[in-house]
């Protein structure tokens, strides 16, 4: 068990969160899907009320921390991939207060951690681009981005292939007593989170997990938290077009293993 003062771009919240494996991660209620897939709308809420609709993904800006507060695409189980040449990091023009710009995070020790990971949308150029935009960013330690976070965006392309496409939304946890970097003061988060949702097979799976923003060499499973505890930290409410009762549902679980084997 660990404990942590968290708090979104509105509020704060006194938490402990206790990791726990269950096996009721799975609703395949076939008339409860039928029902909700004809209105399914992936997006989560926004705290900002600032939403930016790119081609590829979809993104809730947060002003006061210069960065997303979640990004939400769905991942196709595409397997062939091309190599591009990276582009430079631009500045989004659909964030109507401006996105932070590239320099902020020049000699300050930090990756431009990427949201929507530009590994992803490997599947065009124009999808490849879109992932460089500054609003996609977020700072990161390189043992970081390049360690467990790497790991777990690969498991996630993974699945998303197993699955044959996989809906997701990530970012990092944003609370009022962050370090910042740059002159515009771009916040350094503690924690990243994901959260997956799969609707295939006739049936409905959802797992989160939150990674403290630090190199580490644990299995992934030891990140594996309940979606309720990560809107309990954020303030987000995730997937909530979703029937009330598949979202009650799915959102109290912590199971790895129905990702894992099934």
């Amino acid at each position: 068990m660990f404990s942590i003062i968290i708090s979104s771009c509105r509020k704060e919240v006194d938490l402990n969160l206790e990791q726990e494996i269950s096996t009721d991660s799975i609703v395949k209620n076939k008339n409860l899907i039928e029902n909700d897939s004809e209105n399914f709308d992936f997006l989560p809420s926004s705290t900002t009320n600032h939403i930016v609709v790119h081609k590829y993904y979809t993104l809730s800006y947060c002003e006061e921390y210069e960065q997303a507060e979640w990004v939400a695409y769905e991942l196709k189980g595409i397997k062939a991939y091309h190599d591009y040449d990276r582009p430079f990091f631009i500045e989004d023009e659909k964030v109507k207060t401006g996105s932070a710009d590239w320099r902020n995070y020049k000699r300050s020790g930090y990756d431009k951690g990427h949201l929507c990971p530009a590994g992803d949308m490997k599947f065009s150029k124009e999808s490849y681009d879109e992932t460089f935009l500054t609003s996609n960013i977020s700072p990161q330690k390189h043992n970081f981005n390049d360690g467990i976070w790497n790991t777990l965006e690969q498991k996630v392309r993974y699945w998303a292939v197993k699955y044959d496409g996989i809906y997701v939304v990530t970012g990092g946890v944003l609370n009022g007593n962050l370090k910042t970097i740059g002159e515009e003061d771009v916040a350094v988060p503690e924690y990243f989170y994901k959260v997956l949702l799969d609707t295939s097979r006739g049936e409905y799976k959802m797992i989160g997990f939150l990674v403290p923003a630090v190199d580490s060499n644990k299995p992934l499973y030891e990140f594996v938290v309940t979606v309720d505890e990560i809107e309990k930290m954020t303030g987000i409410d995730f997937y909530p077009s979703l029937n009330d009762k598949i979202e009650n549902s799915l959102e109290k679980s912590s199971d790895y293993k129905s990702w894992s084997f099934n």
